[in-house]
């Protein structure tokens, strides 16, 4: 899993709530498991018409937004069905961190699990980010994790909330596995202390 440390950058507004991973991510999109490519279809259903072609109203398709690092949205981002592919999506583009008022369990979970930053403000403060990235077009945004501040377009900084665990493990890279492996040696003690109080937990081993 690729780090995250801070992220600088330009800050795709999203002003809607309820942004669920079948609008992330169409279905169409699924049909592999591989995390490459999934970008060209991340909000594919507002991005393009049924021609495939790119609607220019949508504000993934605008000049400004190009390049687009983080995403503001409204609440309840991610919610819906639980495919992985919408973080791949995210990542593919470029996207590193989403900020939102609250986010879909299952995809925040997926996020945490793949390096895709979830930024957790007041609703408020998202709606003041959401109204300067609007006002003015191409503006930038910073995430930092060790400090646990987002930085406004307007200079402002706020405070967000990150459990010390996940934090840490995003700051490292470790995915769920590296996590485990880091406690290999005490897992290890575990079963040589099992093994020695029920010997015969070894027996179907040893056979």
């Amino acid at each position: 899993m690729q780090k995250f440390e801070e992220v600088i950058g330009v800050a795709l507004p999203l002003d809607r709530a309820n942004v669920d991973t079948d609008a992330i991510i169409p279905q169409r999109w699924l049909v592999t498991v591989s995390r490459t490519g999934l970008g060209a279809g991340l909000f594919g259903v507002w991005r393009y018409d049924a021609q495939g072609a790119p609607r220019p109203d949508f504000v993934l398709n605008q000049s400004a937004y190009r390049g687009a690092r983080i995403v503001v949205a409204g609440a309840n981002y991610g919610c819906g069905s639980s495919r992985e592919h919408a973080v791949w999506a995210h990542l593919d583009h470029g996207v590193r961190a989403v900020i939102a008022p609250s986010f879909g369990p299952i995809f925040e979970e997926n996020c945490l699990n793949n390096g895709l930053l979830p930024v957790t403000l007041p609703a408020l403060v998202v709606q003041r980010i959401m109204q300067q990235l609007l006002a003015h077009p191409g503006a930038r945004c910073g995430v930092d994790l060790r400090r646990r501040q987002v930085t406004g377009p307007d200079g402002e900084r706020h405070p967000f909330p990150m459990d010390p665990g996940r934090r840490e493990a995003l700051l490292e890279g470790w995915d769920a596995i590296a996590v485990t492996e880091r406690e290999s040696a005490a897992i290890a003690a575990f079963q040589a202390r099992q093994l020695g109080a029920m010997p015969w937990l070894g027996a179907g081993a040893a056979s």
